[in-house]
């Protein structure tokens, strides 16, 4: 479903449906649970901080 927000920001749900043998193929079974993450989140202000520092310096760094 896609649409668009009372904000006016556009919102989208991806549904994706793999058969059970093309699972097997991958070394996982349809009966798995669910993985999660296995270590703790970083904080809030992680990511846009380690993404500016992670870019090499230039012309097209914002």
């Amino acid at each position: 479903m896609c649409g668009v927000r009372s904000d006016g920001r556009r919102h989208g749900t991806i549904l994706v449906r793999v058969r059970a043998d093309a699972l097997r193929r991958l070394g996982l079974h349809p009966d798995q649970p669910t993985s999660g993450p296995a270590d703790p989140l970083p904080p809030k202000w992680w990511g846009p901080w380690a993404r500016r520092a992670a870019l090499p310096p230039g012309p097209n760094r914002a």
